[in-house]
């Protein structure tokens, strides 16, 4: 028996063990949050408790941490392994001085730093909650507070199967040593900010209390803003202003989220069946990161790309699970419907139209509905592309949100906003095969209950699902780089949008976008669809199959596109085999070996899937690509190509690497090919090895589709530098289409409209149009023989086919 099981906790053992199931955030504290288990540990929980400390006790133990109960013994002293911040309360007083043990244990610990300077004890702060529940506004919240002995007897009874435990960053009492001291003073300061961390961790773990209803719309009504934009409304329309009061009031129960816990509760069950229906496994990724922002106080905004409806629903479960509150999420109007409606508005869903566009009084509303979530700190999600990904590659932002956004910091908010990107994947998107329709002219279904009946109909078994938490972007921070004078027009009423903002809100959302895109997770499903879409036959050998992926992995391993990406632990064949098994391929058996191939309509679906990581390719295809065709170049010609078509890359494709470090990364990638045997260094040449002259050309054709489409608007603006931005987007998409139909391009992108629409942006930004449109002729031709030089003879027939007509006035029929 540990020292520290005294009689009174060998009794509650048995009880605890039968009532208890707590739940440990993070799941793998060692790991999450690089503790050193080689050194002494010492826990601080929050309350002078019992059944706190046993709970904490079975979670440690299965986590490979020390246990609580066993002393420590340093320098031949026995020092006992944890420490209380707060009294238990008696039943009529609540007691909040730190115990006289507690403060003893720390000033001993502190003194035996001042006389071992080897010495370095790990505090882990850790908390136990009973309940999550975030209480209405003006209640208490008994779960974030002390409890007596039969107010604890009854949170075990309630919600013993909902505890939470969560485990904190440890602190270096090494480090407290010798920032600030070791005498009794300090271990009293250490006391009280190890409180004030327990009070953020808990809220970020309930979230703030919840607004009753009608009370948030009164306060509403009330604002400045709002009551002018009333005003302004029925002046307009010459209404009454208590009819246009009406009109706000609408607005505002059709807007707000009804957010309830048991709600979340209850789903989170649902939710883990389904997911368990759905998908083999979910992978989360940097998630302690964001348990940290929340911990430190932030108001976080979520901004998830948007593969699926699934998205919604995935990222609240993800976040409930690792110990945070549900966000708020902006849902397009077209979810509410019954019974979707009123079940995504309790789970935190407040509705937002499609457009705002002349309707001032609605926009008012939303915009004060949004500061208040932010005031009152409530994280907020929303998808900043305004809809689900069609093709699988990031959408242009909506920047509407983010202004919002900003605009509500312009209010003077007193806390910290932070964005988080996020990168949701799958192996298998339930609507991709809607969205091919959709992107081949079928109308867009609108969102009813009949059809939220057939996709449960549909549920199966679809691969590994992916959560990757992008790097933060502190808005604050951003401010001050790019405006730093922002703090100025700070309004309260918000009346005027500063000069700054469009710009600043522009550039944001491209590297909020960015950021997105560098967390990506590649797969077993889209390396798979990237090589065999590759292939002319759109099938390869299961041994030619396995030796691509083997490439891909190399190429992500070591030459890593960023910090945040992720990248499968399982070795080629492995992923070869999982993605067999999902019954996405057809696999044809011969003498020599598997064939695995994709019909037509499945290389159309797996265009989605190479999409979702055609950015991480991008650099390595192009070297790749230069090198086949040229068959021997020089490394200065690759730097200066890549250079020239970098910047269009870059956009299109939300790519993170600065033109500065551009060089340095192809040269990695150069070094990475030759290590693989795919090519040879002579000097500065670069030559292609023969004998694996496939597993390069596969490489380089990742990128081909997008080479393409460029050179196709490119030799339009050499032929006719007279084309204006909606001739030479209807020109490109008309020759785009034929050269698809003639060389089975399936990608239903190649010919998206949008797509060349980004394309001339990029050119005018780029300096080979003129502000007013015009082409710069000597550039555009050099750009334009670069691009020829990249593409394979018959695909330049094709295109020069193309221009020809236009030039000669033949219509270009739209296939």
């Amino acid at each position: 028996m540990s020292s520290g099981l005294t009689f009174t906790r060998s009794l509650l053992q048995l009880p605890i063990s039968a009532m208890v199931k707590a739940t440990a955030i993070p799941s793998n504290p060692i790991e999450d949050l690089d503790i050193d288990i080689n050194k002494p540990i010492v826990y601080a929980l929050p309350f002078r408790s019992n059944v706190d400390l046993l709970s904490f006790r079975s979670q440690v133990l299965a986590l490979g941490l020390p246990d609580p109960l066993e002393p420590l013994e340093i320098a031949g002293k026995t020092i006992r392994r944890y420490v209380f911040i707060a009294s238990r309360p008696s039943l009529f007083k609540e007691r909040k001085h730190v115990p006289s043990s507690s403060i003893e244990i720390f000033t001993e610990l502190l003194r035996l730093h001042d006389e071992d300077s080897e010495l370095d004890v790990q505090m882990i702060p850790a908390t136990v909650l009973w309940g999550r529940k975030p209480g209405k506004e003006n209640e208490d919240k008994p779960h974030l507070r002390a409890l007596n002995s039969p107010q604890k007897a009854l949170a075990v009874l309630i919600s013993g199967r909902d505890c939470l435990v969560r485990i904190s960053p440890c602190v270096s009492l090494r480090y407290m040593a010798e920032s600030h001291g070791t005498d009794e003073s300090i271990a009293h300061k250490l006391a009280r900010v190890a409180r004030i961390h327990f009070s953020r961790q808990k809220l970020a773990a309930s979230g703030p209390n919840l607004p009753v209803r009608e009370e948030l719309f009164a306060r509403l009504m009330k604002s400045q803003a709002i009551e002018k934009a009333i005003q302004d409304e029925a002046s307009s329309k010459g209404i009454s202003l208590e009819k246009s009061r009406k009109e706000a009031h609408s607005i505002m129960d059709e807007i707000a989220a009804d957010f309830s816990y048991s709600l979340v509760k209850q789903g989170d069950r649902i939710l883990g069946w389904l997911w368990n229906k759905l998908y083999q496994g979910l992978n989360i990724s940097n998630a302690s990161t964001i348990r940290r922002l929340a911990q430190d106080g932030h108001e976080i905004v979520y901004v998830p790309c948007h593969r699926s409806h699934m998205d919604y629903l995935l990222l609240s479960y993800v976040l409930y699970h690792e110990g945070m509150v549900p966000p708020h999420i902006a849902a397009g109007i077209n979810l509410n419907f019954f019974p979707a409606g009123p079940i995504f508005r309790r789970g935190g869903a407040f509705f937002i139209r499609r457009s705002f566009k002349g309707n001032k009084l609605y926009s008012t509303i939303f915009r004060e509905y949004l500061a208040e979530l932010f005031t009152k700190g409530y994280s907020v999600e929303y998808f900043s592309e305004g809809g689900r990904s069609r093709t699988g590659r990031l959408l242009q932002a909506k920047t509407g949100m983010l202004a919002m956004t900003i605009q509500a910091m312009l209010r003077g908010l007193n806390r910290p906003v932070t964005l988080v990107p996020v990168y949701i994947g799958y192996e298998h998107v339930m609507e991709v095969s809607t969205y091919a329709k959709e992107l081949r002219g079928k109308r867009k279904e609108k969102e009813n209950a009949g059809q939220v009946l057939r996709t449960i109909r549909k549920l199966r078994n679809f691969g590994q699902g992916y959560v990757n938490f992008g790097e933060p972007i502190p808005l604050n921070q951003y401010l001050n780089e790019h405006a730093p004078d922002w703090h100025q027009d700070i309004d309260p009423i918000g009346a005027t949008k500063p000069q700054w903002m469009t710009p600043v809100v522009n550039d944001l959302a491209t590297k909020m976008m960015t950021h997105i895109n560098d967390a990506a997770a590649t797969n077993a499903l889209t390396l798979c669809a990237t090589a065999l879409l590759a292939s002319r036959q759109r099938a390869l050998s299961r041994d030619s199959l396995i030796s691509q992926i083997d490439c891909y992995l190399s190429l992500l391993r070591n030459v890593k596109y960023s910090e945040t990406s992720t990248i499968p632990e399982l070795s080629a064949e492995e992923l070869v085999n999982h993605a067999e098994s999902l019954n996405k391929f057809m696999v044809e058996p011969d003498v020599m070996g598997d064939i695995i191939s994709l019909d037509r309509e499945q290389s159309i679906l797996m265009t989605y899937y190479r999409n979702n990581i055609i950015h991480l390719f991008a650099l390595p295809s192009l070297v790749a690509q230069m090198v086949v065709r040229e068959q021997s170049i020089s490394i200065e010609k690759i730097q200066n190509q890549v250079a020239m078509l970098y910047p269009f890359l870059k956009k299109e494709l939300f790519l993170s690497i600065e033109e500065d470090d551009l060089n340095n990364v192809i040269e990695q990638v150069i070094e990475e090919l030759e290590a693989q045997g795919l090519i040879a260094i002579n000097g500065d040449k670069v030559k292609l090895v023969q004998t694996q002259f496939q597993m390069l050309m596969l490489l380089g054709r990742t990128i081909g589709e997008t080479l393409q489409r460029y050179s196709i608007s490119l030799n339009l603006l050499v032929a006719y530098p007279e084309l204006d931005k909606s001739d030479l987007e209807q020109k490109s998409q008309h020759i785009a289409q034929r050269l698809g139909r003639l060389h089975g391009i399936n990608a239903p992108e190649f010919f998206d409209k949008g797509v060349f629409a980004s394309l001339f942006s990029t050119l005018k930004q780029q300096e080979y149009l003129d502000s007013d449109g015009n082409c710069e002729i000597e550039k555009c031709r050099k750009l334009a023989d670069a691009l020829n030089s990249m593409l394979y003879s018959e695909i330049r027939m094709t295109i020069h086919e193309g221009v020809c007509q236009t030039e000669s006035g033949e219509e270009l029929q739209d296939l």
